[in-house]
């Protein structure tokens, strides 16, 4: 086996090792925000919420990176965004 040969099969074996990660880290299981719950969050992914037109409370979820670079997934209420034109 030549030297080419070798290095593209080390490469192979990288990339593979890679997307399972990746594919391991996106089966994130969510946690439930409740008060006083810490939330360590570098950089927000996405951010979703219940797709029904009308004003009040609504499910939302949020997918996150921490501060060690590990994707998190919170679920919380919140006030829909169809709210905005009423006090």
């Amino acid at each position: 086996m030549n030297t080419k040969a070798v290095y593209a099969a080390c490469l192979f074996a990288a990339l593979n090792i890679c997307t399972l990660s990746a594919r391991a880290e996106s089966n994130v299981q969510p946690h439930t925000y409740t008060d006083g719950s810490h939330l360590d969050i570098q950089k927000v992914l996405s951010l979703t919420e219940d797709t029904e037109p009308t004003c009040g409370v609504v499910n939302a979820h949020m997918t996150y990176l921490d501060s060690a670079g590990h994707q998190q997934a919170l679920d919380y209420r919140k006030f829909s965004d169809h709210c905005t034109n009423q006090n």
